[in-house]
């Protein structure tokens, strides 16, 4: 599966979701895009799913029609990510075309 990590989501979580073909934003030269233009963008290229931190996506952004899955990390904070990777692995490989999950990320 082709994931794109938005903008607040640590780069290191790439080596535990599997064997995803995962790019950030930064890496596609979309750091400036904005979550609809971003979206967008990661559709057009063919990404499957969106991790991204941003809680407030669902709030910001129609996200019925969406062909992208969204998983959304409530926290942007690596060492307390990195406590939940596999439900994280899990949810990306569970994801299907327009799906939308959010992992809530402990404050342990």
């Amino acid at each position: 599966m082709h994931v794109l990590f938005d903008q607040g989501t640590p780069v290191p979580l790439r080596l535990v979701i599997g064997s995803h073909v995962v790019a950030t934003a930064f890496e596609q030269g979309w750091a400036t895009l904005k979550n609809g233009e971003l979206l967008q963008a990661a559709e057009d290229a063919g990404f499957e799913v969106m991790v991204t931190t941003d809680t407030n996506l669902k709030y910001q952004q129609n996200l019925s029609g969406r062909k992208s899955a969204i998983v959304v990390l409530t926290s942007t904070s690596w060492p307390r990510i990195k406590g939940v990777a596999a439900a994280i692995a899990v949810a990306v490989g569970d994801a299907t075309a327009g799906s939308y999950v959010e992992i809530t990320i402990p404050w342990v």
